[in-house]
């Protein structure tokens, strides 16, 4: 059985897709990179044991508009380890220090930093995607597909959906009846981020990253994604760019 491409409308008043390669400051690509679509319609319907979601083209509905803005970010970052040790009860939660002088965080990695973010605003897209069984699991397309389309008619989420950074927040609905066409745009944007992880096989929380890029291109306001087979993405070796 063939997959059927589900559309979702994905819109917010901001959004902020960090390019990989600039570590300091955060410059957002013009439009989502795939694994950033693929992020929305797990938001909706995930079951990584049984399928993945192949993000198979990103449609703009308005032009890349971007603004200048200074957020506060911590320095710290908490592993999911460590969040998995709390949530089980073998260690006390540690907080991240968002304020203090080096005399009480006793270090200069700690604490809070302003940081310069080109962000985009008002955005619209259309994400088209299909959902990929894994081995075993094909007889249950249908069934997936089903599954996720009722979600999605009616707005539920696992958690709530965001434009690149967690407050961002993305709003979504199926995409059904009378298209509403892509915005006349075009752009050779170069390598782009794929993915950050092994789509080739179902994945663990022990999984290391697996930094995968492409060519991207957008014509007429649509970016078309190669399938993660596909010789057009690039698998870096180790895992960092």
């Amino acid at each position: 059985m063939n997959p059927h491409m589900q559309e979702i409308l994905v819109w917010g008043d901001f959004a902020c897709y960090s390019r990989p390669e600039l570590k300091v400051e955060r410059f957002s690509y013009p439009l989502p990179p795939p694994s950033a679509a693929r992020g929305v319609f797990e938001a909706i319907y995930a079951k990584p044991k049984e399928f993945r979601w192949q993000v198979e083209r990103i449609e703009l509905l308005s032009i890349p508009s971007f603004i200048a803005l200074r957020r506060n970010e911590v320095k710290e970052k908490i592993s999911v380890a460590a969040v998995e040790q709390w949530a089980k009860g073998r260690k006390a939660p540690e907080p991240i220090w968002a304020d203090g002088d080096r005399d009480l965080l006793g270090s200069d990695e700690k604490g809070r930093t302003q940081r310069q973010t080109m962000a985009l605003r008002n955005v619209r897209y259309r994400f088209c995607a299909t959902i990929r069984p894994w081995p075993s699991f094909e007889n249950h397309l249908a069934a997936l597909e089903a599954q996720f389309r009722r979600r999605a008619e009616s707005g539920k989420c696992f958690y709530q959906p965001y434009l690149g950074c967690r407050e961002f927040a993305a709003y979504f609905e199926l995409s059904t009846g009378d298209q509403e066409p892509p915005k006349p745009w075009s752009a050779d944007l170069g390598l782009m981020l794929y993915d950050v992880f092994d789509l080739s096989r179902p994945g663990t929380g022990e999984d290391k990253p697996a930094i995968s890029l492409f060519r991207a291109r957008v014509e007429s306001g649509v970016m078309r994604v190669p399938r993660y087979e596909d010789a057009a993405v690039i698998k870096l070796a180790g895992g960092a760019i």
